[in-house]
């Protein structure tokens, strides 16, 4: 099968930026790059199950997509050293404290589209600008979900993230390493429905509260909880989901032994992660850059987000189709309805209060 897109290197593409850096004429310069039916996208969503959705907007509209592939961190670092001369029209991220870092650093381009404002809900987008433009646009959201030990645990004992750093759950909790985006924009939400004092405090009780020191992904320690390492776990929905979905025995009996809660259902709503885009400031064919845009908030891309990578979409009255989370939440769950940029804006002050609670 011919392939609709081009999947650079991370290498390749340094050498694409350097070349347009020293201004040589040749295939990959800004003016080539412009001429064509292209766009360049850097993208941290690294699921096999997004190949479909490069190769239908090709097939819609003629425009081949280049990727580079990196981690949000790494993009950010790229777009920052690339500058002026970076040949990115497109930029995927999955969290929304990079989303708010990357705006702020003035790394993208302010955008107006109908489609996309009406399509994606205030709270999941950047804050419009002095023009009404705006900056980035969640596409899919994840919630930060407590999975349990069914045979050790009550329900009732984890149905709050305040929970986590009660004493009576002392030596129970395994947890991904503090600093992790993931965790970085939970723990600044908790800001917000806490105050700064409240959430260090609840921060120290969950250091005094592990079963182990922070290691490994999500997925590691849903198989921590389901093994008997520890006892409860935080972890991204659409991690578990992949393992409900799974026909692997091993996955199926980790599943078989853990329950999930949605935490704070009678407070204030579970915390809710989104992956987003943008248009590159520097965007060579911002035109194109917006109809990918455009067509990622569309019924089928939105239905892909949900069925194909067990995300939920932004886009309000689609049906799910997706036994796992379907399975997860009954069909519904309570989020937290607080502006994503706030939860970015408090990425630094959780970083220095994990450093003196010792949270690794």
């Amino acid at each position: 099968m011919r392939r609709t897109h081009t999947v650079f290197s991370l290498a390749l593409s340094a050498v694409i930026s350097a070349v347009i850096t020293a201004g040589t004429a040749g295939l990959f310069s800004a003016s080539a790059l412009a001429n064509e039916q292209v766009i360049n996208l850097y993208s941290a969503r690294h699921y096999p199950t997004d190949e479909a959705l490069y190769n239908d907007f090709t097939k819609a509209t003629g425009i081949k997509i280049n990727r580079v592939d990196s981690d949000d961190a790494g993009i950010i670092a790229r777009l920052k050293a690339e500058g002026s001369a970076s040949p990115a029209d497109v930029i995927l991220l999955v969290d929304a404290a990079r989303l708010w870092r990357g705006e702020v650093d003035g790394l993208f381009l302010a955008v107006k589209s109908k489609t996309l404002e009406s399509a994606v809900p205030a709270l999941l987008r950047a804050k419009p600008t002095d023009d009404g433009g705006t900056a980035w646009f969640g596409l899919s959201t994840r919630a930060r979900v407590v999975v349990y030990d069914k045979l050790k645990v009550n329900k009732a004992d984890v149905d709050t993230y305040e929970e986590l750093s009660d004493p009576k759950n002392k030596g129970k909790l395994c947890i991904r390493s503090g600093s992790h985006p993931y965790n970085l924009s939970l723990f600044g939400a908790m800001i917000e429905h806490l105050g700064p004092a409240a959430t260090e405090k609840w921060l120290k009780g969950m250091v005094d509260n592990m079963a182990r020191e922070p290691k490994g992904g999500d997925t590691d320690q849903i198989k921590a909880v389901a093994s008997g390492e520890c006892s409860m776990a935080l972890t991204n929905t659409y991690y578990l989901a992949r393992l409900m979905r799974s026909t692997n025995p091993a996955d199926k009996a980790v599943v078989e032994r853990v329950g999930v809660v949605f935490p704070n259902q009678q407070s204030w709503g579970t915390h809710v992660n989104v992956a987003g885009g943008a248009v590159a400031r520097y965007s060579k064919n911002p035109a194109n850059a917006v109809k990918f845009l455009e067509y990622l908030v569309s019924p089928q891309a939105q239905n892909h987000f949900a069925n194909g990578n067990n995300e939920w979409p932004v886009v309000k009255g689609l049906k799910l189709d997706n036994p796992a989370l379907q399975a997860m939440t009954g069909g519904d769950f309570k989020s937290e309805l607080m502006p994503i940029s706030a939860v970015g804006m408090n990425q630094i002050k959780v970083q220095r209060m994990l450093d003196r609670v010792g949270f690794k």
